[in-house]
């Protein structure tokens, strides 16, 4: 299971795509009268014509990169599994039913389905409403099958070694690492937070022990970058951590990715690579706003060199650490 995309780069397909995405009550946790408003008044109209220009500047022959890509790597995975595998999208094509029926036509005393949400790190937005959308359609559909989950994988041994190796294969020695993650709304944070006063409200909160951290977002990203900068053996001067991708004015997760890449040059960092280990697949956030439109913001504010490390992708380590993934969690 990963995001989506919209079928083609045209504004009605891209509007249709992200009216569907921002109106789910998970990315925008608004009372429904108020995010309808604001999506289809306020946001698509004027969002879409220009994420349509975006899509297009990434579209390949095939299509989305991100359905592409997602697609490749269920045939990836099917070719070192004996059970059957299939692909859904959060949102757009192919749908989460589609996964369903297809399983079903091809082996119709099916017992147990195993989901993948592929999003490394907990949050309400991306792994909480896939895993809920994956539990609503199946109760709709009324299929015969259980359904059980992987759980955010945002520390596992495979998933740290498929995305220290994929990193080493295009982080120069010497060159500062950015690790850019997606950023969520602040408030999503404390929604997720079960003590209800842990997190972003205690010191250092990420780094004291609290039954809030399986459903922090904040504390898995920075839990990620701290076994990858182990392996690699980076110091605190080394790297940085930054956070990309808001929506709205409302205060998201800081320091913002935009911010911090305009600074670095100032700051005598001139020689920059940018990972996104939110993403384990290539897409519109990592294709087009970092590696694009974040690398002029990096070069226009001067700096000198900036390299984009691609997602894992269909890499022969994630592959290996997704399978690892599936047997850690057949049941």
């Amino acid at each position: 299971m990963n995001l989506g995309s919209p079928d083609t780069p045209s504004v009605p397909d891209v509007r249709r795509y992200l009216t569907e995405f921002l109106m789910d009550g998970r990315v925008i946790d608004k009372p429904y009268a108020m995010r309808s408003l604001l999506v289809k008044g306020i946001i698509t109209p004027f969002r879409a014509p220009k994420s349509a220009e975006a899509y297009e500047s990434i579209w390949t022959p095939q299509g989305s990169p991100l359905v592409d890509i997602t697609r490749q790597l269920a045939a990836a995975l099917q070719a070192v599994r004996t059970e059957p595998v299939v692909m859904a999208m959060r949102y757009g094509n192919p749908t989460m039913k589609s996964a369903y029926d297809a399983l079903m036509e091809q082996h119709p005393d099916l017992d147990r389905v195993l989901l993948v949400p592929l999003y490394p790190h907990y949050a309400m937005s991306s792994y909480e409403t896939a895993v809920e959308h994956a539990k609503e359609v199946h109760h709709q559909g009324r299929y015969p099958f259980n359904i059980y989950f992987v759980p955010p994988f945002f520390a596992d041994a495979g998933y740290i070694d498929a995305l220290t190796a994929s990193i080493r294969g295009h982080h120069k020695p010497g060159i500062h690492l950015l690790f850019s993650y997606h950023s969520i709304p602040e408030r999503h944070i404390h929604k997720s937070d079960v003590t209800g006063n842990h997190c972003l409200r205690v010191a250092d909160c990420c780094n004291v022990a609290s039954e809030a951290h399986p459903y922090c977002y904040r504390h898995q990203c920075l839990a990620t970058t701290r076994l990858v900068v182990q392996q690699l053996g980076l110091t605190a001067a080394d790297y940085s951590v930054s956070f990309q991708s808001k929506l709205g004015r409302s205060k998201w997760l800081t320091p913002a990715t935009t911010a911090t890449l305009a600074e670095m040059p100032k700051k005598g960092i001139k020689q920059l690579a940018v990972v996104c280990p939110a993403f384990v697949s290539d897409c519109l956030e990592t294709l087009e706003e970092v590696a694009i439109r974040e690398r002029a913001n990096f070069m226009e504010n001067g700096g000198e060199e900036y390299t984009f490390i691609p997602c894992m992708n269909t890499a022969p380590t994630w592959v290996a650490a997704l399978s690892s993934l599936v047997d850690h969690n057949l049941l």
